[in-house]
């Protein structure tokens, strides 16, 4: 029984370290609750990167997809090794010179208009409600009704409503700086316990050493397996199991070669270099050189979930073959509700069977940890995104205390939109949750990455163009995610018929990165056509905007309306005498400032405002993508480094 005392306190150390630094962080002025006042070092941003993608869904995801077909899943990781040297040393210097928030600010300065920036942030929230928040929910709720052996629907809601409490207090109560700090210690508890785990895995009598391993995983079936249509065996063990590049030709392989190669590059490239969660954690940093050492430092720590989530995986099902590998849809919807297959298990079968107890409590705190980081960073980042994007379009006027109250209350209306998608996960939840988040992506990004592309290094791409483009994309996207929800092609050994030969040549055929692939040159294409039928963009509009003009100082036109935020006239702060008990405590939780007496109210007016003019913005802005030489000797060479060494791991699983 020691299980849920050793649950509690390793929670209440990560609650601490959260509301500690939500106390001691900036919260009072917008730049500081959304940017963390721009001061943070290479290592905390560097791990809040890691940690800020790494959620629960990624511990059952990738260990369940390394059961299922082997080590290919592990390619999303090596590869997005890649695009962090990409987001460093590309797009932040761009965004830094840009002086931006938030990612659609950046593209309404980029293109002028509206239009874009309200469509951009709509989709985002959208996103981040199919894809992140609603499925680490599903993932970090399973874990926790299977680690506790509560049964039935109603317990995966209540876990579900205990982790949101925590993970929205944290958001309301904090601002960045608050999510930056739990993050760096949610991943230390996240590696500690997943490096323990699969230590156990590997050295268990049952599998002994790495080779073992891998000669085993071909062996590990279920006992009792139904036929499919063409009355081969269910769930078999692919043979190039081992291999990161797998045969291209449609139905012969789960992840071919050319769609982990190109069309994965349009998924990681929107989510990479140009999603609000991770460039927001990147545009926190100190300066270039701490932007850039975080990318290297996340990138290195991208190696790990190979060796700890894929490959033990894959040890869960030498070890629970009739459980994790169940192959006959009856059993399987009695072993895990879900007739497809059982490979979400692996993960959680490895906790619950191979841990100590003491242990076990405290593998579940990392996964509530790796949940509460990943939801912490998308409620801040989501708020934001509001706030800054959507909400002044209703109330331009609104004050600081209003823009930071109205964020708080978004997170809100967010939660409850998620809890309502879950049971569409349930139902559709293939027996591969990785899968799900990845066709997802593939379906609504490829669209945004090819117009931030065109954006940074074509100038002549104009508003018109990179509208149209994102439209065209959209409806394409969106009918290929309606097919694919709308028709559930059978689990193997069921009787059910087969989808109709057209949905099998329209979808089925066409793996998800293939189609990304595709959806990116439509939207680039229609992008550039566009473009050029309809006048190009001033180039007085584009300083600081492009890969080419990153280091102007010359002043952007339409300035002026740009600094908006920074220029937000000075209130009058309220004094606390004057306020009710309510009012006090809702300041204090929205990080308002107050003061005591009305006195200090009228001292706080003689300080003169310091407003700078629109050169001296531009000066400012093209100096902070500046770089001393030996700082920037020391990024590059690390740089280089890391991508030999995922060169490396590429080489040797190819």
């Amino acid at each position: 029984h020691s299980f849920p005392t050793r649950r509690s306190s390793d929670l209440a150390g990560v609650l601490a370290v959260g509301l500690w630094s939500s106390w001691k962080s900036k919260r009072d002025s917008v730049g500081g609750y959304f940017l963390a006042s721009r001061s943070m070092n290479w290592v905390l941003v560097g791990a809040s990167l890691f940690a800020s993608n790494i959620g629960s869904g990624h511990f059952i995801g990738l260990a369940g997809s390394g059961a299922a077909s082997g080590i290919a899943i592990a390619g999303f990781e090596l590869s997005a090794i890649y695009y962090l040297i990409f987001l460093g040393w590309v797009f932040v210097p761009v965004y830094m010179a840009s002086g931006v928030y938030t990612m659609p600010e950046y593209l309404r300065l980029r293109f002028g208009g509206q239009r874009i920036r309200i469509y951009l942030s709509v989709l985002a929230l959208l996103l981040y409600v199919f894809t992140k928040i609603s499925a680490d929910l599903y993932a970090g709720a399973l874990f926790i009704t299977q680690a506790t052996g509560f049964e039935g629907d109603g317990a995966i809601y209540v876990s579900i409503l205990i982790l949101l409490a925590i993970a929205t207090l944290f958001t309301v109560a904090g601002g960045l700086s608050a999510v930056i700090w739990t993050d760096f210690v949610q991943t230390i508890l996240m590696l500690i316990g997943a490096f323990i785990l699969a230590i156990l895995a590997f050295t268990d009598a049952r599998i002994g050493s790495y080779e073992n391993l891998v000669d085993k995983y071909f062996e590990a079936t279920a006992t009792i397996r139904a036929n499919d249509s063409d009355g081969n065996l269910c769930q078999g063990i692919p043979d190039d199991a081992m291999h990161l590049l797998r045969d291209a030709t449609p139905g012969k392989s789960d992840l071919p070669w050319s769609g982990l190669t190109f069309g994965l590059a349009i998924s990681s490239i929107w989510y990479w270099c140009s999603d609000q969660v991770i460039v927001q954690r990147a545009l926190a940093s100190k300066d270039m050189s701490h932007a850039k050492g975080a990318c290297v430092f996340a990138g290195y720590l991208k190696l790990l979930p190979m060796f700890i989530m894929v490959l033990p995986g894959m040890a869960s099902r030498v070890l629970f073959p009739d459980e994790v590998g169940c192959a006959d849809p009856e059993l399987c919807q009695k072993i895990c509700n879900s007739e497809s297959g059982c490979t979400n298990l692996a993960f959680i079968k490895l906790v619950q069977e191979l841990m100590p107890v003491g242990l076990r409590g405290m593998m579940l705190a990392v996964m509530l940890a790796a949940l509460m980081s990943s939801l912490t960073s998308i409620f801040n980042s989501s708020s934001t995104i509001f706030t800054m994007d959507l909400y002044p379009r209703f109330r331009p006027k609104a004050g600081e205390a209003e823009l930071l109250i109205v964020g708080r209350l978004f997170v809100l209306v967010l939660v409850a939109i998620s809890i309502i998608w879950i049971p569409i996960i349930q139902a559709s939840q293939g027996s591969q949750l990785f899968n799900y988040i990845q066709s997802i992506t593939s379906y609504l990004a490829p669209p945004i990455c090819a117009i931030y592309l065109l954006a940074l290094f074509w100038p002549r791409t104009n508003e018109p163009g990179a509208f149209w483009g994102l439209m065209v994309g959209l409806v394409v996207g969106l009918t290929r995610f309606v097919l694919e929800f709308s028709i559930a092609p059978p689990p193997c050994g069921s009787t059910d018929p087969q989808p109709p030969e057209w949905w099998q040549r329209m979808v089925g055929d066409i793996h998800y990165l293939h189609f990304g692939l595709l959806l990116w040159a439509i939207s680039g294409i229609v992008a550039i056509v566009v473009s050029l039928m309809t006048p190009p963009p001033d180039s007085e509009q584009l300083h600081r905007l492009t890969w080419w003009t990153k280091d102007s100082t010359e002043v952007r036109t339409g300035q002026e309306e740009e600094k908006a935020y920074e220029q937000t006239p000075i209130q009058q702060k309220p004094v606390k005498s004057d306020l009710p008990k309510w009012k006090l405590l809702f300041n204090y939780m929205c990080g308002v400032e107050m003061v005591d007496t009305p006195q200090q109210q009228t001292q706080q007016h003689k300080v003169p405002v310091e407003r700078r003019s629109a050169e001296q913005v531009a000066e400012d802005d093209a100096a902070s993508v500046y770089e001393p030489s030996w700082k920037q000797l020391m990024v590059d060479s690390n740089a280089v480094l890391l991508m030999s060494v995922a060169m490396f791991f590429w080489g040797f699983y190819a």
